[in-house]
């Protein structure tokens, strides 16, 4: 289980590069692209719940606690989104650092 969080958490990585690249350049950014972003992130987190939730002696808690943070920035994203006002720059990167910070530590919990 702990495998498939991780390629799902790849996937909405590499969508998530292609919504920061817009982001960035202040581009429109496509419904498809955000919502795929937003739903592979997602299951990949409720598969990782469920893993410490079976293993509750051992499981990547400070991969969590990043992952959780970092859906709070994506939501308060959407949010702006979906009302049509400019998602910040820093706001959106803040998001990629953190996401990128549970990955990495997810990885080290996974393959140590």
């Amino acid at each position: 289980m702990i495998y498939a969080a991780i390629g799902l958490f790849a996937v909405a990585a590499i969508f998530g590069l292609f919504n920061l690249k817009n982001v960035i350049a202040k581009k429109e950014i496509p419904r498809g692209v955000v919502y795929s972003h937003g739903l592979f992130a997602a299951t990949a987190l409720v598969l990782l719940m469920i893993y410490a939730i079976q293993s509750p002696a051992h499981y990547p808690l400070v991969s969590i606690v990043l992952f959780v943070i970092a859906a709070v920035g994506g939501f308060y994203m959407l949010f702006r989104d979906l009302t049509k006002k400019t998602i910040p720059v820093g706001i959106a990167g803040l998001h990629a650092v953190l996401a990128v910070a549970g990955f990495i530590m997810l990885l080290l919990f996974a393959f140590s």
